[in-house]
């Protein structure tokens, strides 16, 4: 038996399997009637390359980098419009890691500026006010009254007359 023979089957039907897993996905996944076609079509060419032992094109993996305007469109003021899917989000993060990416990636992958942001503005701001509205980043009213003495404390006295300081050590007298 050669190898040829254990790589292509004839009796495999790419077209069923493809189904099967399309059908599988499509049962746990929301998809848009629209991207069905092309996602029977990927699933089948990856199926038959596979069979084939073709590497996929590597073209695909390639993704057109935005421009600095489309960039600077990308962030709006309730919003971050996302690269991989075009939708609005507040924050990014738990949408990158459901794509299996992370921030650093992000911005590599689409060539962003390390000071993209990953939360949108308006969504900041929110968070930040609830923060000051709760406390947090405030000196509590025991700490600040605890302070002043601490360093009247730890300031040591000076001496009435000071002496220049010297190099070395003093000779005894």
């Amino acid at each position: 038996m050669s190898s040829e023979d254990s790589i292509q089957h004839p009796s495999t039907d790419f077209v069923t399997l493809a189904s099967d897993i399309v059908s599988a996905y499509v049962s746990r996944n929301h998809v848009s009637p629209t991207e069905l076609p092309a996602l029977l079509v990927s699933v089948h060419g990856s199926l038959q390359n596979l069979a084939t032992g073709v590497a996929p094109a590597a073209a695909e993996d390639e993704v057109e980098k935005p421009t600095a305007a489309q960039i600077r469109k990308s962030i709006t003021h309730d919003g971050l419009i996302s690269f991989i899917d075009g939708k609005s989000y507040k924050t990014l993060k738990r949408h990158l890691t459901g794509r299996g990416l992370d921030p650093r990636s992000y911005r590599a992958r689409y060539g962003l500026p390390n000071d993209y942001p990953m939360v949108a503005p308006s969504y900041a701001a929110q968070r930040s006010e609830l923060a000051r509205a709760i406390g947090l980043g405030r000196v509590s009213a025991s700490a600040a009254a605890e302070q002043p003495k601490k360093l009247a404390v730890e300031q040591p006295k000076k001496a009435a007359v000071e002496e220049p300081k010297t190099r070395g050590r003093r000779r005894a007298a």
